[in-house]
Parts: C-alpha cells; sequence; structure tokens
C-alpha cells in the first residue's frame, strides 16, 4: 500500500499526518510498523516543504526533529508527537 504524500503542510489531512525526511531512519521504521497494520496517514516532507519545517519548529523547541506525528481525532482531539512509539500512534488512533 503506497503511503500518500503531499508538500502542502495546510493540505487537508485525515486523522494521521506524519512530518518526516526522506534520510530519517526513524521515519521509516514507524511508517512501516504502522502499514503493516493498515494504518493510512499524510506524509510530509519538511525539506520540501518550508510551511511544514517551521510547523515541526513550532512544536518542538524551534528544532526539526522527525518524525513528528500529529493525529486528530473527534474522540481523542489533536496530539502532537514526536518520534513516537507505533504502539503510542495506534492506541490514539484507538487501533
Amino acid at each position: 500500500m503506497a503511503t500518500p504524500t503531499t508538500d502542502q503542510a495546510n493540505a487537508p489531512t485525515g486523522p494521521l499526518t506524519m512530518y518526516t525526511t526522506t534520510w530519517c531512519g526513524f521515519c521509516r521504521r514507524l511508517k512501516s510498523q504502522l502499514a503493516r497494520d493498515g494504518i493510512e496517514m499524510v506524509e510530509v516532507d519538511i525539506e520540501r516543504d518550508p510551511a511544514a519545517a517551521d510547523f515541526v519548529m513550532s512544536v518542538n523547541g524551534g528544532n526539526q526533529t522527525v518524525p513528528t506525528v500529529v493525529i486528530d481525532t473527534p474522540e481523542a482531539g489533536r496530539h502532537v508527537l514526536t518520534n513516537p512509539s507505533a504502539k503510542e500512534v495506534k492506541r490514539l488512533l484507538g487501533v
């Protein structure tokens, strides 16, 4: 299953948005773990999208730390996580 990607930080997103870079091993691992469980996400490469990089820095003390994950659900509200485990993401998504 291909992971949808976008270069627009403010583009409409699903319940899970992952801010990444192409070279980030932690990002690749988390994407792989979530894909195994059929969890879809919108992926935003912060090196290709300056607005996304600004967002990541705004929630990570000025650092471009990836993966930064945003989960929006009606039940749990909005959560912004830095380098979360797959288990933590799945818990917040209710899966």
